[in-house]
């Protein structure tokens, strides 16, 4: 099974969508020519150039430059390269090495693959001794950081405001977010709730509730953190 990573068109990227329509930037610069151009001018080429000065548009003429950059982008997330996943902890965890990051190690592949989507709640302190807290997915946080040094026991993972979810036990800031894989859900008498994006199962991490469906909770006893728990859910194929 192909990696699978989705990621939210930003609104830039939604807006250039109709730049598709154009094979090259010169066929851009002729949509914005008018009829009176080509009856008085009648010369392609200066009819572009008026075009390119921004006299032919009441809102944002591209450059070449700017046309060919926003296409690619568009074309980028539309159809996104195939790369192949690479094990970042292949032989970089040592024996000795915490019990959490060997269980992270196990998992890897796994959701490197697309057949399990790992959440993770850390409780840890920072190097000023503040504790924090979060919900993290593990695959995006795969997917877009170096964790050679994380399996290699040179950097410690943290939960970041960009995460699932975030407290700051000191602040009392709270923070939660969507992420590639999950959808965060407020529910009224659940409280938090994440659900997945392919089989939109609903993970609980109420540790007094079942995890939910296709879902297993189990506690990592690890030196690095006050607490470790890792929610396993199983990707069903979305009926």
């Amino acid at each position: 099974m192909a990696a699978r990573y989705f990621f939210k068109a930003t609104p830039q990227i939604e807006a250039d969508r109709t730049l598709l329509r154009f094979n090259c930037y010169e066929e851009y610069l002729d949509s914005l020519a008018t009829s009176q151009d080509a009856c008085y001018l009648q010369s392609v080429d200066v009819a572009r150039t008026i075009a390119n000065l921004g006299y032919r548009s009441s809102g944002e003429t591209l450059s070449r430059k700017q046309f060919e950059k926003r296409l690619a982008a568009v074309l980028n997330y539309l159809y996104p390269p195939y790369k192949a996943y690479e094990l970042s902890s292949e032989g970089l965890v040592a024996p000795d090495a915490d019990h959490f990051i060997k269980e992270l190690s196990a998992r890897e592949r796994a959701n490197r693959i697309g057949v399990l989507s790992t959440i993770v709640f850390l409780r840890a302190f920072t190097n000023a001794g503040i504790e924090i807290s979060g919900y993290i997915d593990y695959t995006e946080r795969l997917t877009n950081e170096d964790w050679k040094p994380i399996f290699a026991g040179k950097k410690i993972l943290m939960p970041k405001k960009s995460d699932l979810g975030f407290y700051h036990w000191k602040s009392g800031d709270v923070v939660s977010n969507d992420s590639c894989n999950y959808k965060v859900l407020q529910h009224p008498q659940k409280g938090l709730l994440f659900q997945n994006r392919f089989d939109r199962k609903i993970i609980n991490p109420d540790p007094m509730s079942t995890p939910g469906q296709n879902t297993s909770r189990k506690r990592i006893y690890s030196k690095l953190y006050e607490l470790c728990i890792i929610f396993d859910h199983v990707v069903r194929q979305r009926i």
